[in-house]
């Protein structure tokens, strides 16, 4: 009799859930994007309903057709109004997707019945062609002792002729018909292609649950993070003369591709990055050994600026424009031109390139070598489906949730920069629209004018070439992060350098390129390069001229580097002789030559040393 009575009351509780549940009313919450924030990698996204009816009991508030690439981790929902937020689950859309399937069925089926169709014409082709072949090696000779019936004859050359005709015409004909199968198969090709470059659809619904003990208004917010978007820096660099100010122009690159298109939002621009490490560093024992027992220490060398140049390419082989390119954990960035080809400058220190474009795997590439191609694969991964389960109470209710896995344009807008506690945040006033295409679009931040000491800086030992470098203070106000900049002098391009700011000092020394109007010579005097022997030893001279002639209107601060040898064997000794009154740095061996040139002016420096060293012994000496 129990076990009746205990059989009795789960069925009813099974009734009851099911009655329940069937009794949940299901509501299509109509949003729109208001407000994102892109980081150097990924974007917040926030979404705003309008006031609503919501019923009483329990109900579930459905935002259709979101982005496939929400991170579900990151998801958040506020409600206001007099009801709480049971639980937030995320789910696949199968009706948009099959929709997204079929259409990508299609461009496959019509490509298959095109090949199929030339396929079919190149075969007919054959056989004409092989008609063709026969009836020329067939062909009736005329021979001295061969009695013809002329009559026949003809006839049967009309017929060779007649068949000939129509053999050639057939193939004519077959020609101009694959032609056009092929134009047909190419546009299909491109438009499968163009499919499978497309970012990723609007394949994800949220659906939020929520309870109300009456009929009441309210309202949603929802926000999420999407990985498929970010911004980085680049800058403009202007300098009229070496009197002048420097002008710098401030341009955020950003592109997304979630799916999603923002229309007319406010965008806000943080020097964050979610996606690095946040987690303190922790040190470990620092074991001490020799190298043959296994102890060794990883060096690698990344003291000073790299230039990276390389292409990218497809899966097919061919090269693939509008490729973002970073440099990994920095705000670095740059993007392949029509070709397929990039540039980029590697920070002190960073090793790592990460190459990312719409429908190909992102790739991560260690910077081996200064010339560095990079191909792409496609990407054939999708999400798993996930459910997002979250605990809210009545009028404003948060939830978080938690998963087991998961043509460049430019505008100047009114911006207003934030320093936060760990990252700064541009809040861009005017309302924007970026596509979900994955292109560059390129927003100024920032234009600032920055008093410079302009300062040329020659080594005529490694270039003869005179870089003029501007040393600007107060930058940090104008809260700059590290990115590529364009350098226009005297309005000519010069090229780019790296604006490096997190290993700056105080003062930030920007590298404006060569100038064509400082000429430097370093010249070898063979007259006073002599070798003695002494003894054991010997002695070698070394004598060298230093030419430097100012060609430009204005007066100009100079710093010219060269060096001496240093000894490494004490059998080894030098002597300087003429330095020009150069400062010399004993530990190093540098020589630092500093100047005021008038226009026009020219100056000589002598450089000479001695070295003596033991008999027979030969030694690196230039």
């Amino acid at each position: 009799m129990t076990l009746m009575r205990n059989l009795f009351l789960f069925t009813i509780l099974i009734l009851s859930n099911f009655l329940a549940t069937a009794q949940e009313n299901q509501i299509s919450a109509i949003s729109k994007i208001t407000n994102v924030t892109v980081f150097i990698s990924g974007a917040q996204v926030y979404r705003q309903t309008e006031t609503f009816d919501v019923p009483q009991g329990v109900s579930q508030f459905i935002f259709a057709g979101l982005s496939s690439a929400i991170d579900v981790q990151s998801i958040q929902a506020k409600g206001e109004g007099n009801f709480t937020i049971l639980s937030v689950t995320q789910q696949k859309n199968f009706l948009l997707e099959k929709k997204n399937s079929e259409e990508k069925a299609n461009y496959i089926n019509t490509i298959a019945d095109l090949n199929e169709k030339i396929l079919l014409l190149r075969n007919e082709s054959e056989v004409y062609k092989a008609e063709e072949e026969m009836l020329v090696k067939n062909q009736i000779v005329m021979g001295p002792n061969v009695n013809y019936d002329l009559v026949k004859l003809k006839q049967a050359l009309d017929f060779q002729k007649q068949r000939l005709s129509e053999a050639k015409n057939k193939q004519i004909e077959i020609t101009r018909a694959i032609a056009k199968l092929q134009t047909d198969l190419n546009k299909y090709n491109n438009q499968l292609n163009e499919l499978n470059g497309k970012s990723l659809k609007n394949s994800n619904d949220v659906i939020v649950k929520v309870s109300s003990k009456l009929v009441t208004k309210g309202k949603f917010s929802l926000t999420y993070m999407v990985n498929n978007a970010g911004w980085y820096p680049t800058y403009d660099i202007r300098a009229k003369d070496v009197s002048s100010p420097i002008e710098l122009v401030y341009k955020a690159n950003v592109s997304q591709s979630s799916g999603e298109d923002w229309k007319n939002v406010r965008l806000a621009l943080s020097s964050g990055n979610p996606t690095t490490n946040s987690t303190k560093p922790s040190l470990g024992t620092y074991n001490l050994g020799y190298i043959r027992d296994g102890y060794s220490t990883n060096n690698i060398s990344t003291s000073s600026v790299r230039i990276i140049k390389g292409k990218v390419f497809g899966d097919d082989g061919l090269a693939v424009p509008g490729v973002s390119i970073r440099v990994k954990n920095t705000s670095v960035g740059t993007s392949t031109d029509v070709n397929g080809n990039y540039t980029i400058q590697l920070p002190v220190g960073a090793i790592t390139l990460v190459a990312s474009y719409i429908g190909y795997v992102t790739k991560e590439i260690q910077a081996n070598s200064n010339y560095l191609n990079i191909n792409l694969e496609p990407d054939s991964k999708s999400l798993d489906e996930v459910v997002v389960v979250g605990y809210g109470s009545s009028d404003k209710s948060y939830i978080t949730g938690s998963v087991s896995k998961a043509k460049k344009e430019t505008h100047a807008v009114e911006v207003n920069a934030v320093e936060k506690q760990t990252n700064v945040v541009f809040d861009i006033k005017n309302p924007y629209t970026i596509l979900s295409d994955g292109k560059q679009f390129a927003v100024e931040i920032g234009d600032y004018d920055f008093k410079a000491d302009y300062e040329y800086f020659a080594a005529p030992k490694l270039s003869e070439e005179a870089f003029l470098t501007a040393k600007i203070n107060g930058f940090s106000e104008a809260n700059l992060i590290s990115g590529e900049a364009n350098i226009f002098f005297e309005g000519t391009y010069l090229g780019k350098t790296l604006l490096d700011v997190q290993n700056s000092s105080d003062t930030l020394t920007l590298s404006l390129g060569t100038d064509k109007n400082v000429i430097i010579k370093r010249e070898k005097q063979k007259d006073f390069n002599e070798k003695q022997f002494i003894g054991s030893s010997q002695k070698d001279s070394r004598s060298f001229i230093i030419d430097i002639k100012n060609r430009k209107s204005q007066a100009i601060n100079l710093i010219i580097e060269d060096q001496l040898p240093i000894s490494t064997n004490s059998d080894i000794t030098v002597d300087r002789q003429e330095i020009s009154k150069a400062r010399y740095d004993e530990t190093n061996g540098k020589l630092t030559w500093q100047m005021v040139l008038q226009p026009n002016e020219q100056k000589k420096l002598a450089l000479k040393y001695q070295v003596k060293y033991p008999k027979n012994r030969p030694i690196n000496l230039e």
